[in-house]
């Protein structure tokens, strides 16, 4: 079953930060709504230092718990020191159908452990 949170002014938060349309590379770990573990290498959609959006072909349920990794690799041409990745634990806050034909949903997740510290340029389209 799918969940959606509804987009109304009466009964959604406004965000505290605005996201960025970036393309990340993630590896996302949790249990589906039915229970079962799973492990999906994705990519963000949008991120800011308190949450991301991403597409994921599982099904999860909104409010459920969710690891998320962001290897810092992805900066390494840039950066002289390596640095460690960035792992964080979030909270399942949307999902929505992307692409129900593919089983694809776009999932949006408020992180519920540690923020993600870096500042992105949007993404512009050419």
């Amino acid at each position: 079953m799918l969940q959606e949170v509804s987009s109304s002014p009466s009964t959604s938060k406004p965000r505290a930060e605005r996201r960025i349309a970036v393309r990340l590379p993630l590896k996302v770990r949790g249990r589906d709504s039915r229970g079962n573990n799973f492990e999906e290498e994705t990519s963000s959609e949008n991120l800011c230092r308190g949450g991301a959006a991403f597409i994921t072909h599982f099904d999860v349920a909104i409010g459920s718990d969710l690891e998320i990794c962001i290897p810092q690799s992805h900066f390494g041409a840039r950066r002289k020191e390596k640095e460690a990745d960035f792992a964080t634990q979030g909270r399942v806050v949307h999902v929505r159908d992307r692409d129900p034909e593919a089983g694809e949903r776009l999932v949006g997740v408020q992180f519920t452990g540690r923020r993600f510290r870096r500042l992105f340029q949007p993404e512009t389209v050419s």
